[in-house]
């Protein structure tokens, strides 16, 4: 397929492109709380270190175990020889789990268990009482309860097989919340939508698109990421319907126009907004082979010679010859995507194609390499 591009020289020519119907085609309406979210709607983080206990030998070895161990057993009044304490039956493991918005007293959430020592596995075990922290250092939530991890690590005699990874799993349910997080609108009665993804054109169609649908200016774009909107005052003190009726606006979103290319995998996604000025693009390639052969070198007679073995290499150059191919108007990506596959070719080559357009100025985007 490559040999196909060798040669070609390919045109764009860029003309003006009517937006309407097209433009909603490519970016359809959608709703405000697919698109952003209400200031202090969010979950947090919490994270806690704790210990695993009930293993088959698989625990950790390190002189934190220990301590730890050492330091559970006097808190409930045993005393010990730290010396006299074993660890292959024990884990240190660290717990993280997010806290959603509006979580309440005693509600149950899943958390995440990690070995942070040397175990070799986290099958079978429990997790101890851990305290779970925010950043602020308070206690959200206590996690307990046996571990789900969703394989398992088996070996002897040198040979081991394993399914998904046995030093960290989940417990469903596991933490309890102990402390509640509060959503606190601003004294003045007003809140803050944040856009997910920052741009003055969409958060400016969203104020207009409130506005529109309460029939007053109660939303204004602060800048690119915020709307500020005011809250009627039939809604003071019982917000609830107000941001339910907020979340189903819809409005267009807008973008920026970008090509995103990940070489690796040889995946191209191209905006609907992309457009490529006029250029001329020629792709070339040279093929080149390298043959082996091998002979037999015979001494002369009497002449106590050894028979040996030869290697020859012969290498040849070659290049296809060029040829041309002309693509037509490319206005829509559609066009660009239609034009590059008539031409046969491959996404690798697509890739080097728009790299080079890029580079030209021609490619009217901006291009991101994963």
């Amino acid at each position: 397929m490559l040999r196909k591009l060798i040669g070609f020289v390919v045109c764009f020519v860029l003309f003006s492109f009517p937006w309407g119907d097209a433009y909603a085609q490519v970016y359809p309406e959608t709703r405000l709380k697919d698109i952003g979210r209400i200031e202090g709607v969010r979950s947090n983080q919490l994270v806690g270190v704790g210990l695993v206990i009930g293993l088959q030998g698989t625990g950790d070895k390190g002189d934190l175990v220990l301590a730890m161990l050492g330091n559970l057993v006097e808190n409930f009044g045993i005393s010990i020889d730290r010396d006299d304490l074993k660890s292959k039956n024990t884990a240190v493991v660290t717990v993280t789990c997010e806290l959603p918005p509006f979580a309440r007293n005693g509600q149950k959430i899943d958390v995440v268990v990690s070995s942070a020592g040397d175990a070799k596995s986290l099958e079978g075990g429990v997790l101890l009482q851990t305290p779970l922290r925010a950043a602020n250092g308070l206690v959200y939530a206590v996690a307990q309860g046996p571990i789900s991890i969703g394989g398992f690590s088996a070996g002897s005699g040198g040979s081991s097989v394993s399914k998904n990874f046995s030093t960290t799993g989940r417990i469903p349910g596991g933490a309890i919340v102990e402390r509640e997080t509060r959503w606190d609108v601003q004294d003045d009665g007003k809140i803050m939508f944040f856009l997910n993804r920052p741009d003055f054109t969409t958060a400016d169609r969203v104020a207009r698109a409130i506005n529109s649908s309460y029939g007053m200016a109660i939303a204004s774009a602060v800048d690119a990421g915020t709307v500020e909107i005011a809250v009627p005052a039939q809604y003071r003190g019982n917000l609830t319907p107000f941001v339910a009726s907020l979340e189903g606006i819809r409005v267009r979103p807008d973008a920026v126009a970008r090509v995103v290319i990940n070489e690796r995998t040889g995946t191209i996604v191209i905006g609907g907004d992309v457009r490529i000025g006029e250029v001329a693009v020629a792709h070339g390639n040279l093929t080149v082979t390298v043959k082996g052969k091998k002979d037999v070198s015979q001494p002369e007679p009497f002449s106590l010679g050894e028979t040996v073995v030869t290697s020859e290499a012969t290498v040849a150059a070659e290049e296809e010859p060029g040829s041309l191919a002309v693509l037509r108007t490319t206005a829509t990506v559609d066009d660009v995507v239609k034009s590059l596959n008539a031409l046969g070719a491959t996404p690798r080559d697509i890739i080097t194609i728009l790299q080079a357009i890029a580079q030209s100025g021609a490619l009217q985007g901006e291009l991101v390499i994963m």
